[in-house]
């Protein structure tokens, strides 16, 4: 909170930014500024949260609700801001979020890092739950189940489509048995963290390069759950997250900090045990002890949702036009990189309601927007005349000689 210039905070009215507001408001003399992002479809919208903690915590709140017309401006904006094919679903909200506080302030406070040093997500207790209940079954079993339940999801999804609708249970059928070959933890949660479990369906020439999986030690620590978050730390959070708010960030000028970040609680948060983290079947219990303190828990405690867009729906309304230009047959099968029918398929289905492939079409769709402004940024540039070709040879005693042609 030390700075010469404006400072305030973003606040979702979860546990993490609430945890940040409340105890820079039990330290500032003047209400702090907090900002939020609404949606108008109320299953991905916290700012009637945020705007409930705010009022509790007496800070000067401002929210912004999305509109198609904010969103279709600044779809095109994205390639810049972020430099490469960047697909986390929430970069387009946080864009607009740091716009908006910039407006008011120079500096902001986030809650990013407490999930992953205090075990916040779901897909912990999810996958904790999973392997304790396929683990005990051998794995040729488990190998033919996993076909058995794929043809039944498939054959399921498709009567229930023509007669009911949309399948629910047999897509989460068929979902569970692309789990069920995992030899191991680790695999198990590489297969749920992924977006699409069959990269070759979507990528030409697909593979996953080692070096992903080498950075987690992952047979070092003892508990799953600690795992799960240590690879969390050290991939998905300077991968994503922290990509994610520093680019958008500054896109606006906007300086962000992130105190749960701090070396020192860095330290402490890895030395505690893990049941001062996860009881209950919750996550983050010790912020939640500390938050308490501060807000009343009927503010706060509810099932988690985060801070995601819905851009699954979003692709099949506003954004469609801008969807079905980039998703163009005949473009993808140009540029080389997808399965372009396999693509088109799943953007049928999904436009149909018989599949839901929001979030893989929207990587492809991030990747060819990002495609599509370094194609016109290059056609934008005017060839200058062109420069002597030099070529530099070293000498035995450290001079250079140049011959220009």
């Amino acid at each position: 909170m030390v700075a010469d210039v404006p400072i305030g905070a973003f606040l979702s009215g979860g546990i993490d930014s609430s945890v940040i507001v409340a105890l820079m408001q039990a330290q500032s003399r003047r209400p702090i500024k907090t900002f939020s992002i609404g949606f108008e479809d109320a299953e991905y919208d916290e700012a009637p949260f945020a705007r409930a903690v705010a009022k509790h915590l007496g800070t000067q709140h401002t929210e912004l609700y999305l509109h198609p017309a904010t969103l279709l401006e600044a779809i095109p904006r994205m390639p810049h801001i972020y430099d490469e094919p960047f697909a986390d679903t929430s970069h387009i909200p946080t864009v607009l979020l740091s716009e908006l506080a910039r407006k008011q302030v120079t500096v902001s406070l986030s809650g990013d890092g407490g999930d992953e040093l205090f075990g916040g997500y779901n897909l912990y207790e999810k996958t904790e739950q999973v392997w304790k209940n396929m683990c005990g079954i051998p794995q040729p079993v488990r190998n033919r189940l996993a076909k058995l339940l794929a043809q039944a999801g498939t054959m399921g999804a498709e009567l229930h489509t023509r007669i009911l609708g949309e399948p629910r249970f047999f897509k989460r059928l068929y979902r569970f048995s692309e789990l069920l070959p995992a030899c191991d933890d680790r695999q198990l949660y590489e297969l749920l963290i992924a977006q699409s479990r069959n990269l070759s369906e979507w990528v030409r020439d697909s593979r996953i390069p080692p070096s992903i999986n080498a950075t987690v030690p992952w047979d070092e620590l003892p508990e799953l759950r600690h795992r799960m978050m240590y690879a969390d730390f050290v991939r998905y959070l300077p991968d994503d997250v922290l990509v994610k708010v520093d680019r958008a960030a500054m896109s606006a000028s906007l300086e962000t900090r992130i105190p749960l970040l701090d070396r020192r609680v860095i330290e402490f948060a890895w030395s505690l045990p893990l049941h001062l983290k996860q009881r209950f079947g919750q996550g983050k219990w010790l912020l939640r002890q500390v938050l308490h303190r501060y807000v009343p828990r009927e503010l706060v405690e509810r099932p988690k949702q985060g801070f995601a867009a819905p851009v699954e729906d979003w692709i099949r309304t506003q954004l469609r036009p801008w969807a079905e230009e980039l998703l163009d047959e005949s473009r993808l099968r140009q540029d080389g990189f997808f399965q372009e029918r396999n693509v088109r398929r799943k953007w049928d289905d999904h436009l149909s309601g018989k599949g839901d492939w929001g979030r893989p079409l929207w990587n492809v769709l991030m990747f060819q927007g990002w495609l599509t402004a370094q194609k016109n940024q290059k056609a934008s540039v005017t060839p200058a005349t062109p420069a002597p070709d030099r070529t530099r040879f070293a000498m035995p005693d450290g001079a250079e000689l140049i011959q220009t042609t």
